[in-house]
Parts: structure tokens; sequence; C-alpha cells
């Protein structure tokens, strides 16, 4: 009896093994494959799935096959570009300019400047010279000269003073000892008992220690009983324990 019920079941199992794999198969669709993890199936290289079928890519002229399940499934060859997702036309490179590495569009050369859809060579003026950056080719002024519209004019250095390094603001600046006025560089007048300042701002001159600014000149400092110059050396403060009072020092109590 047991050796029957084994024997019934061995049957049945092998009868229903097949009729699972054969239902698998029944309904995978021509140009496709069984996944190679899972369940299911997926389509052929060189095909995409479409509802329940697999049709095939059709890869456009100047074009090949990228065996992707995403995107068009195709890909322009080098110096060609993508119009509409369904064709590749040849990218025309205009005079003055080259295909770019990728092969998918074009640059101006050294020398041009990108106007619509051309390369225009760059009109260099006298006194000046070519810069690239991330525009393209440019022209810059010589040093001692300035833009003037599509040229570049000398730039008018007065006395006493010299080119900046700097490409903003005025392009000259007065040497030390002397301040811009009107568009000159003017002497520094260092009074008696001072010297020269080099802050940007101010005088220009600062009273040498013991003496404070009064008006144009420096006068001495007269220090008051139980006082000390301060850290300036142009002021003074009391000493510890005193306090200002009547321009004096006092005792604190």
């Amino acid at each position: 009896m047991v050796a029957f019920l084994f024997v019934t079941i061995g049957a049945l199992m092998a009868s229903v093994t097949p009729s699972n794999s054969q239902s698998s198969t029944a309904s995978m669709p021509e140009n496709a494959h069984s996944k190679s993890y899972g369940d299911g199936w997926e389509c052929d290289l060189s095909y995409r799935i479409d509802g329940k079928t697999c049709v095939a890519i059709v890869v456009p002229q100047n074009a090949y096959a990228t065996n992707r399940t995403y995107g068009t499934g195709w890909q322009c060859l080098h110096g060609f570009t993508e119009v509409n997702r369904e064709s590749c036309v040849e990218i025309l490179v205009p005079e003055g300019a080259y295909l770019k590495a990728t092969g998918q569009g074009w640059k101006c050369l050294r020398g041009y400047m990108k106007i619509d859809d051309g390369c225009r060579e760059i009109a260099l003026p006298e006194n000046a010279y070519l810069e690239d950056d991330h525009t393209g080719s440019v022209w810059r002024c010589n040093r001692g000269y300035e833009v003037n519209g599509e040229t570049c004019s000398a730039i008018q250095v007065p006395e006493n003073a010299f080119l900046k390094s700097s490409g903003y603001g005025t392009p000259w600046t007065c040497e030390r000892g002397y301040f811009e006025e009107d568009g000159k560089c003017i002497a520094v007048d260092i009074p008696e008992n001072a010297y020269l300042d080099d802050a940007s701002y101010g005088s220009g001159w600062k009273c040498d220690r013991g003496h404070s600014a009064s008006g144009n000149k420096c006068v001495a400092i007269e220090l008051p009983q139980n006082a000390h110059l301060d850290r300036s050396g142009n002021r003074w403060e009391c000493h510890n324990n005193f306090q200002r009072s009547k321009g004096g020092c006092v005792l604190n109590n």
C-alpha cells in the first residue's frame, strides 16, 4: 500500500512539472529569454518590450545600437547629432571652428569668436593681446593701455604716479609721499615733529611720539602730574589709581 502511494505521488509530480515549464515558455514572447535571476523574462539584445511583445529597435543611419533597455537604444556616430529621437544628421563645422572631442558639437578656434552659428575672426587692435576665458578668445590691452571702444589708448599717468597691477579702479596710483587730488599727485606737506604715514586715509602724516596733531601742526604734549603717554605716544593718560579731572590727574578716593 505504501509503495503504491509513492508511485502515485511521483506520477503526479512528473505530470505537473512539465506543465508549469510549458506554461512559462508559452507566455514568453518571441525574441525574449528568461531572466538570469528572479522570475519572468526580458527582451533579447537589440529588442525592447512593447506591451507583452519584444519589438526590434530600429537603428537609424549614422548611428549604432547601445544594447540598453532605456533611452532610444541607439546613439549617433562621432560627428553626428540626434534629431527628434529619430535620426542622426552630420554636424556642420563652420570655418574657424573644430569638432569637439566628444563628437557632439563644435567650438571656435583660438582667435575666433562665436557669432550666431559661425565663428568670426577677432580683430586684434594695436597694443592688445589675445586671452582665453570661459567664453572663448577675447582681447585685452597691453600694460599701460586701456580699452577705448574697439582700440587701446595709452593711459595718461600723472607726474609722481605709477601704473597699478590691478585691472579695476584708477589705473594708476600716487607714489609714496603724494596723494591724489583732481587727477594729480600732490606732495604731502609734513609739518615739524611729524613723519610720513602710509595709511590710505587721514592727512598722510603722523606726529612724533610726545606730540599731538593740532590743525596742520604737531605740538608738544605737556604731561600733567601723575600722567604718562599712552600706547600711541600721541595722547596721555593718568597713572593707576588716578583719574582725569579738569585737565589733570587726581587720586581716586
